[in-house]
Order: structure tokens, then C-alpha cells, then sequence
């Protein structure tokens, strides 16, 4: 976590700066957001955590769209412009590994393409908190790139600033295990082939914490 950090807090100017607007996304990405919007607002169990939020772009999207969202980030220097750009919302300094939320208090969990820097070992503690976080009935999205079994590592960062970045690429149904492991029930999954300039498929999952013990042991 501590690289982790350290590497978004070296490139978060260029990051802001580069990464793409939401309304900018491709329909598919933009519909599932939408979807998941639509799910926890129905719901009105509480606020939505955008995980691993960078500079804030996803958590105003989803604000947009009536979700009472706000942002956590490792990066201070990621909350920074977060929340610079969009003052009116929420913006805190946390780890997705030990959110700072009571159990049960959130309506939903976003994870946008901010998971897989994590090691496969330790996704279950993450999922946990994932699932721990939300009230029963409550949402989770999870987009992430998907590959088989692989570790890459970067030694430059956007921009061209030197950073690690270790990244790791799971096959999609071994995701599935680990959310279905963790307590949630999957919903709905979507798999978009690779963009232009990518080189690897990105897998979309909607999954619901059950409203009954009995109902999440399957």
C-alpha cells in the first residue's frame, strides 16, 4: 500500500490532468455506471464509497446522476485535486483495505479500475471490506482489467515520471470466486474486449450484499 501510495502521489498532476472524463467513456462503461447509479439510489440505503477515487472524476459522475457519493483515495495527493475541482463533495485520505465506515453504514462500494494493484492475496481481505461496509441489500461495481494469472511491473508513471506500479491481471471467473467467497451475490457481469491501445479485456461485476445470512451462504 505504502508503494502503492507513494507512486499515484508522484504522478497525480499528470493523472489528473490525462485521465478521461466519465462522459467521455465508451456506452458500455457508461451504462453500467448508470446501472449501478440506478441501483443504489432505488435502494436508499446510504452513501456510496468511490474507492481508490483519484482526482474525483468518477465520484461527481456518479453525483450527477443523483448518488450521494463521495471519495477515498491513499493518495493525498490524488484527494488534493479531487477536491479542488469538486469542493461540494465529500474527499478523504483512506485505504480500501480498512474503510472507514461502520459495518453496515454505506448503500454501496465503487471500484473503478482501482483494484488491481493489489496482490491476489490479499483481494479477500479487500472484498471483505467491500462487503462488510454496505447495509444488507446494498451494491457493489467492480471494473477491472482481466488476463490469465499476470504480474506486470512499470517503472515509469503518467507523464513519464519515474514510479512503481505493480499490476495484476486475474481471469475473470477467478474474480467471481473471490466476491462470491467474500458474501456477495453477483448480479450481473459485463466483459468489454480490449480498447484501442490496450491489451487486455475489462470485466465489469454488479453484485448485491444478500439482506440474509442464509441468503449470502448461498
Amino acid at each position: 500500500m505504502e508503494a502503492i501510495r507513494r507512486s499515484y502521489d508522484t504522478v497525480a498532476a499528470d493523472y489528473a490532468r490525462t485521465v478521461k472524463d466519465p462522459g467521455a467513456l465508451d456506452p458500455l462503461s457508461r451504462a453500467v455506471l448508470s446501472a449501478f447509479a440506478e441501483l443504489v439510489t432505488s435502494a436508499g440505503l446510504g452513501p456510496t464509497a468511490d474507492v481508490g477515487c483519484g482526482p474525483g472524476k468518477v465520484t461527481a459522475y456518479l453525483s450527477g446522476l443523483g448518488v450521494p457519493a463521495f471519495g477515498i483515495d491513499l493518495s493525498p495527493r490524488m484527494i488534493e485535486p479531487a477536491r479542488a475541482a469538486h469542493p461540494e463533495l465529500r474527499f478523504d485520505v483512506g485505504s480500501m483495505s480498512a474503510l472507514a465506515a461502520g459495518d453496515g453504514e454505506l448503500g454501496g462500494v465503487l471500484a473503478f479500475y482501482s483494484t488491481h494493484h493489489l496482490p491476489p492475496e490479499e483481494l479477500p481481505s479487500v472484498y471483505g471490506e467491500f462487503h462488510r461496509a454496505p447495509a444488507p441489500g446494498g451494491h457493489l461495481l467492480l471494473v477491472t482489467r482481466v488476463g490469465d494469472e499476470e504480474h506486470r511491473h512499470r517503472r515509469y508513471g503518467y507523464g513519464g515520471a519515474p514510479a512503481r506500479f505493480d499490476s495484476y491481471r486475474l481471469p475473470e471467473e477467478r474474480i467471481a470466486e473471490l466476491l462470491e467467497q467474500a458474501g456477495f451475490t453477483i448480479t450481473a457481469r459485463t466483459l468489454q474486449a480490449p480498447e484501442v491501445g490496450a491489451e487486455r479485456p475489462v470485466a465489469g461485476f454488479l453484485a448485491r450484499r444478500p439482506e440474509t445470512a442464509a441468503a449470502s451462504r448461498g
